[in-house]
């Protein structure tokens, strides 16, 4: 099994001015082991052709990941930043599963 380090980026919702509302991104580090790690092209119809990928990362997860794992958004793996499709609790960890690219706001 390979051992992975990286950053896992959580969002909140917080109001930024009077009706205004962003997602405000939270990082934080973690250890954990590579469980599953595979690629898949998928033809959406388009010029260029979406990439995803299907890992699956165990972390050794604090209680900060237990009581905010429903608002993690991405997983750094690779230099990239991938979505997470799926969180699965198993105390003492956590195996999140990972999708394709993450386009959303980031870490300034």
């Amino acid at each position: 099994m390979n051992k992975w380090f990286g950053k896992i980026g959580y969002a909140n919702t917080s109001e930024v001015r009077p009706g205004v509302y962003e997602e405000v991104i939270t990082e934080r580090e973690y250890y954990g082991d590579l469980v599953r790690n595979t690629k898949q092209i998928e033809n959406s119809g388009e010029v260029i052709d979406d990439i995803s990928v299907s890992v699956s990362i165990s972390i050794v997860a604090d209680p900060f990941a237990y009581n905010n794992f429903h608002t993690m958004k991405y997983v750094d793996y690779m230099g990239s930043k991938w979505k997470v499709k799926t969180v699965d609790p198993q105390y003492p960890r956590m195996v999140l599963s990972l999708g394709g690219l993450y386009n959303g706001p980031t870490k300034t």
